[in-house]
């Protein structure tokens, strides 16, 4: 594919046709959790309850994962915008081997060390045997997961969001399946419960990612130079990587964990508050995926404009795509707070669980505004290369405010989810309210990781390999 056609297709991307398959993507991903939850529901509450503590768990590694694919949707989108086309391929080739690498580490430690990592997370004892039999057969597949994640991001950059789309159809259908299969014991299979869950779930995602490397195949494969590897070592490459993934990593690892300590706090409040908030946060999810869809597509599009100087119109597309963001999810969370009782009755009978997700509900229409802040200016920060102050901010956020008042409102003064919501909202309008404040500073026009000093060293580097 030559640098003309890249960028006349750059030009004709619009936030509309970038985020809607987008969305669809991430509404299906999520979809894929909700069935595992709507699924087990009908089997057992407690199963509920051991593989939401475990998908706490698997979000930390997805983030840790998510590091490399963070830099390289924004590496390649920033060098298709200042027409790098050959030195967006050595990216993406070195970011494909470093999460295999990366993905294999962490799967070994999830299989033989995910029972010490459940008991550290003060999981009651009813509940520990069922979460390490999920975390050894999910987590010990989990570079698999790492390799969703790149290949989509090398896709996605390209333009082809529709394709990592319709790969994530295909999972979902295979995940249900299996789940009908191994929970009902449907043509005869075994009643398997959670077992089958993490089996469905870890094949399905396998198969997934082999039709990604097809479709890599068949979409840029003419953009990745494989050879690449062979002549030298990428330390360029890499260094650009963990320049942008380390911090990018760094905020989503650090919300991740004090989530995780959230969770610690939640455990002993008792299986009741657990399993509520599991169900609670199955709904709120498809209330905010359309800020997710929103920030990832902008994020495309900023790192485009950045690429090729035009940074009046990235200012614009950021503050445009976050009141988008912002009345679309707040939209979403308020039809779900109407209906909550409808909704959660859906997944559980349980009154006392009913009635106290509807409360977190109505606590999430004043929550959703404040994260769509966080998930879309975030986005345009990291796509400008202003990566390190998100971190910042989010840490002593995250920790400050989040952590600290979960604890005072939720145990101390024993207000329970109530007191933890409260503090979830404090965290996100504060975070939210100074990332905007950063982004209409403007200092991250000077941030660009696509400089004209480095495209003229890679002009000069690439006229000597052709020699």
């Amino acid at each position: 594919m030559s640098d003309t056609k890249n960028t006349n297709k750059a030009a004709k991307m619009t936030l509309f046709a970038l985020t809607w398959p987008i969305f669809i993507e991430i509404l299906l991903h999520m979809l894929m959790g909700n069935a595992d939850t709507l699924m087990l529901s009908q089997f057992s509450d407690d199963a509920v309850a051991a593989v939401g503590v475990s998908n706490q768990i698997m979000s930390v590694i997805i983030v840790m994962f998510g590091f490399v694919a963070t830099g390289t949707t924004i590496l390649i989108a920033q060098n298709i915008g200042a027409k790098k086309e050959s030195r967006a391929g050595q990216i993406a080739v070195v970011s494909i081997i470093a999460n295999i690498l990366f993905g294999f580490l962490l799967s070994i430690i999830l299989f033989f060390f995910g029972e010490q990592i459940l008991t550290a997370m003060n999981l009651p004892d009813e509940l520990l045997g069922t979460a390490v039999i999920y975390i050894k057969i999910v987590g010990g597949v989990s570079f698999v997961q790492a390799l969703i994640m790149t290949l989509s991001a090398i896709v996605k950059s390209h333009g082809f969001t529709k394709d990592a789309m319709y790969v994530t159809l295909g999972m979902n259908v295979l995940n249900i399946f299996g789940n009908y299969i191994f929970i009902f014991g449907a043509f005869g299979a075994p009643v398997l419960g959670v077992t089958g869950v993490a089996l469905s779930t870890a094949v399905s995602r396998t198969i997934g990612t082999i039709i990604l490397f097809v479709l890599l195949y068949k979409r840029v494969n003419g953009d990745l130079p494989w050879s690449f590897l062979v002549k030298k070592f990428p330390k360029k490459e890499l260094k650009d990587l963990l320049r942008i993934g380390i911090p990018s990593a760094g905020e989503q690892l650090s919300y991740n964990s004090s989530q995780m300590v959230i969770t610690y706090f939640i455990a002993s409040m008792g299986t009741t508050a657990l399993t509520t908030r599991v169900y609670t946060l199955n709904i709120m999810m498809i209330a905010f995926l359309f800020a997710i869809a929103i920030g990832q597509g902008t994020q495309i599009i900023v790192g485009y404009l950045i690429g090729e100087k035009k940074n009046e119109e990235a200012y614009q597309r950021c503050l445009k795509s976050l009141w988008i963001g912002m009345s679309v999810s707040t939209f979403a969370a308020l039809i779900f707070a109407l209906f909550s009782e409808e909704l959660l009755s859906i997944f559980t009978s349980n009154q006392e669980i009913i009635q106290l997700g509807s409360l977190l509900l109505l606590l999430t229409v004043i929550l959703e505004p404040g994260r769509a802040f966080n998930l879309i200016v975030i986005n345009c920060l990291r796509a400008a290369g202003d990566v390190k102050f998100p971190v910042y901010i989010g840490i002593l956020s995250m920790w400050g405010v989040s952590v600290t008042i979960s604890y005072a409102a939720g145990i101390w003064l024993g207000l329970g989810l109530i007191g933890i919501w409260i503090a979830l909202i404090m965290d996100e309008w504060l975070r939210g309210l100074l990332m905007l404040h950063r982004w209409k500073t403007r200092k991250w026009e000077r941030m660009s990781f696509v400089d004209e000093q480095e495209i003229e060293e890679f002009k000069i580097d690439t006229k000597r390999e052709v020699k």
